[in-house]
């Protein structure tokens, strides 16, 4: 630490005396000036016949206080009412007490919050963590359907976790709880939440945290609307049920909770299903499957019945019957045409014949007339076509004559007679 104009600097040679370190962090301290101060009382002490009040202001946010100096005149003037847990903005400058190396804040103006007041303040709150996302509907994580653990942040003994446990395990009785018994309004209400929430959400055997507190006034309901705590809620990795008050009551929490529950009894019903109603789902899902099941086989079955009373299924020897029939009708269609054809070609054929033979040498041969052939075959139709000793062969119907040509056979036929 540097030392004030003249002063050497510390060494572990020449190091400061106390009383000189004490007068650098006053000195330090009061560089500071005057300044306006918000937090909340924790603790007043007002001491019979003293003109000096004792107050000790906390950081609603943080486990963090300091002590505050003030004349009962500037208290009576501006707070007279001050009571544990209030609100206030003062006016102060740091002192630090050298004697005892204490830190305080003297106050020359004390200011009690007023509940208008508070009220603008949650607003601008709100508005702030809103425009960050804090409330973003697809930001919410949605809830397990069976959770086996449940982390429950109450006060201890209060009607809220009653509410919260009797209600949970009469709707699924095998459901198990880790409680986390914290303040839920004063000072320390803010800090010791935080840190239960930051417990239960590094338990991997907690798959669902609930922070639940009865109804109260807006300034008992305050730690809920805290920034700390908004902001410990978004970032945990585990859902998170809000129960705070009863419906109309509306912490900032309540928006930035996964699941905003109207009460506590109602934020029971919303972590676990209610087991005789599922039996009662369940029960109702059989009775329909078993009747769609039925309805099935029923209209199969009747398909089937419907198909076996088909002639063909009923008696299928008639399908063979029929074909059988049809089978024999072309059959004999076949036959009669085939009857017709060959007794057509038959008629056909012996017509042919009867006219060849008609028109056959042969016919002729058999009325008595032969034909003269040379031995070359030629047949003789002229006499001029053979001469005098010439051999010839006459066909007759019956065989066959050599004969020889004489002078006598060569005669001439009249053209009459070749006509």
């Amino acid at each position: 630490m540097s030392s004030d104009a003249g002063v050497t600097r510390s060494t572990s040679e020449d190091p400061w005396p106390v009383r000189v370190v004490s007068q650098k962090i006053s000195a330090w301290i009061a560089r500071l000036g005057w300044v306006w101060v918000d937090g909340q009382v924790a603790q007043v002490s007002r001491r019979p016949g003293a003109s000096t009040v004792f107050l000790t202001l906390r950081d609603p946010s943080a486990d963090l206080s300091l002590t505050v100096t003030t004349n009962r005149d500037v208290l009576d003037s501006g707070a007279p009412q001050l009571r544990e847990g209030a609100r206030v903005v003062l006016h102060a400058k740091p002192d630090f007490y050298a004697a005892r190396g204490t830190l305080s804040l003297r106050a020359d103006e004390i200011r009690q919050v007023g509940l208008g007041e508070l009220l603008a303040r949650l607003e601008k709150l709100k508005k702030l963590l809103g425009a960050e996302g804090l409330f973003d509907p697809r930001r919410k994580q949605r809830l397990p359907f069976l959770p086996h653990q449940i982390g429950l942040i109450t006060g201890r003994a209060s009607a809220a976790e009653r509410d919260v446990r009797t209600n949970a395990r009469r709707r699924w009785p095998a459901v198990t709880f880790r409680t986390v018994n914290v303040a839920v309004q004063g000072p320390s209400a803010v800090p010791q939440i935080v840190d239960a929430l930051r417990v239960l959400d590094a338990d991997p055997t907690t798959e669902v945290i609930v922070i639940a507190r009865g109804g109260g006034g807006i300034e008992d309901l305050l730690p809920f609307s805290d920034e700390a705590l908004c902001r410990a809620v978004f970032a945990c990795r585990t859902p998170v049920v809000s129960a705070i008050g009863h419906e109309t009551d509306a912490p900032l929490l309540d928006y930035v909770a996964d699941v905003r529950a109207s009460t506590p009894t109602d934020a029971a019903k919303r972590i676990v299903p209610d087991l005789a109603e599922e039996v009662r789902v369940i029960g109702q899902a059989r009775s329909r499957l078993d009747r769609a099941v039925r309805n099935l086989v029923d209209r199969e079955a009747h398909r089937l019945e419907l198909l076996r009373s088909r002639p063909v299924l009923a008696r299928p020897q008639l399908m063979v019957e029929r074909l059988a029939t049809d089978v024999s009708a072309l059959r004999h269609r076949v036959d009669r045409c085939l009857a017709h054809t060959l007794t057509a070609a038959a008629d056909d054929l012996r017509h042919t014949r009867d006219r060849l033979r008609a028109l056959s040498p042969a016919a002729t041969l058999d009325r008595g007339y032969a034909i003269v052939q040379r031995t070359d075959g030629h047949v003789v139709r002229a006499a001029s076509e053979v001469a005098e000793g010439d051999p010839v062969r006459v066909r007759l119907a019956d065989g066959e004559l050599a004969a020889t040509i004489d002078a006598g056979d060569r005669r001439q036929a009249s053209p009459a007679r070749r006509r």
